[in-house]
């Protein structure tokens, strides 16, 4: 990108953003349809909850106008501040049951000495002894074997006895541990965040604050007939970092950074954010992820025993260990991080649907979020790398998602949506804001400048 566009995209200036829509287009961020919140509304009883309030009226900071500009005081888009946003903090929203930490670290190490230890012993025996027990383990190879399998069945009855129904989603989860101690334990997670965070905290005065508060208070309300929504009470925390982040914490506690504020471009957006964060605190994933990474560890605690009982040196165990966890984080731990983001973005979506929210702005701004990493000209890592999808399949997971959204959205009695597709919008505007760089560059294509990226746009 150059000119007046590169200015606008990379420094949010405002002179260049006037400068840029002066030409007749719009920002690409931009999504029409605020009034759909000045009219919100829902009918009582059935799928949808009654609205204490349209939300429109309370935000009105946030609100577009006619000529389909953001505020300047809420930028639109500033990619200076924006790297990989991730719905979820670096380090777990809750944390695991306290004595997990101790044992882990205790059990691997346990592990490690037997598996060593019977190395050693097998070393120090006399090659007739090393026979005699061979030939023994001949002998009663079915006996062995009947034990490995009994061993086999206790682990798969204590998976299947241990399966419960996810709330919603009605799909089968893992639950290893209790609820209640889950969730005392993630009082001393928000302990912590208070600490680290006390001199960033926005105060509810704060225009930022009350639209988070605002919005959430929204979603709580039009999804109180989902008892795991009701049964929360959800605190607003909005800290002053320029991190493209939020998360919700297990109790109903709610983490909302100001680079997110200034990374969406419209409250449609921002809902369907917290909507999939309150999805995580409401489907428990934190309890999930932990149950399965726990179970896996201690299964892991024989392949590692192996590990280090059969390879000759211990630098080959080292590597050999390395393997070993690497296979695990690779092909289940990853993985089934994925496919909770995905669960979490599934009913979100239906979240804010039932809130009245244009359902169809939630895949945009992960368009966004793939645009701005292809300005910045960062690698594009594989998704298998991540914890989280793609940007590109989140969004096309959320474009199949959206018509039965929109059915939910028609049977709260919401009001229609007017205006074009956001979707369209944003499209029209990726074409056009790429003739405009090719027309500018045109002159001097035939040098390629090396302090552009070089940008890739799939979804043109």
């Amino acid at each position: 990108l150059s000119g007046n566009a590169r200015n606008w995209f990379l420094t949010a200036n405002p002179d260049s953003y006037r400068n840029f829509t002066g030409k007749g287009l719009r920002p690409l961020l931009v999504v029409p349809n605020a009034e759909v919140y000045r009219n919100a509304h829902h009918s009582s009883g059935g799928f949808c909850s009654q609205s204490s309030q349209p939300l429109g009226e309370k935000i009105p900071s946030l609100q577009i106008s006619s000529a389909g500009q953001l505020p300047h005081h809420f930028p639109a888009w500033n990619l200076q501040i924006i790297r990989s946003f991730r719905t979820s903090p670096s380090l777990q929203a809750a944390p695991v049951p306290l004595f997990w930490i101790i044992v882990k670290p205790a059990q691997k190490l346990f592990a490690i000495i037997l598996g060593r230890s019977i190395r050693k012993w097998w070393k120090a025996l006399p090659p007739n002894k090393r026979e005699l027990f061979k030939e023994s383990a001949r002998k009663n190879k079915w006996k062995i074997l009947l034990g490995v399998s009994s061993l086999g069945v206790v682990f798969v009855m204590f998976y299947f006895t241990h399966l419960e129904e996810t709330p919603i989603t009605g799909r089968a989860r893992l639950m290893v541990f209790g609820k209640e101690h889950f969730r005392e334990l993630s009082q001393m997670e928000y302990d912590t965040w208070m600490e680290l965070f006390k001199s960033q905290m926005l105060p509810e005065t704060d225009a930022g604050y009350q639209l988070v508060e605002t919005i959430v208070g929204h979603l709580s309300e039009s999804n109180k007939d989902v008892p795991q929504v009701s049964a929360l009470k959800w605190v607003i925390h909005v800290v002053d970092e320029p991190v493209v982040n939020a998360f919700v914490l297990p109790n109903g506690q709610v983490f909302v950074f100001t680079g997110l504020l200034d990374a969406v471009s419209d409250t449609h957006q921002l809902s369907f954010i917290l909507g999939h964060e309150i999805a995580h605190a409401v489907l428990e994933h934190a309890v999930k992820k932990a149950s399965l990474v726990h179970f896996l560890d201690f299964l892991s605690l024989i392949f590692l025993t192996m590990i280090w009982a059969i390879c000759p040196r211990d630098s080959l165990a080292v590597v050999g260990q390395w393997i070993q966890s690497k296979l695990q984080e690779f092909m289940f731990d990853r993985p089934y991080s994925r496919t909770l983001e995905a669960e979490a973005d599934k009913v979100g979506l239906q979240f804010a649907a039932k809130a009245c929210v244009d359902v169809r702005a939630s895949s945009v701004f992960w368009q966004q979020m793939e645009l701005a990493e292809a300005i910045e000209g960062q690698p594009k890592l594989p998704e298998w790398l991540s914890t989280h999808p793609s940007h590109e399949n989140r969004a096309e997971h959320l474009d199949r998602l959206i018509p039965e959204a929109l059915k939910i959205r028609e049977s709260c009695n919401c009001p229609s949506l007017s205006g074009p597709d956001p979707r369209l919008i944003f499209r029209l505007n990726m074409q056009r804001l790429l003739k405009l760089a090719e027309g500018q560059e045109a002159p001097n294509s035939t040098k390629q400048d090396p302090s552009k990226p070089k940008l890739d746009f799939p979804h043109t």
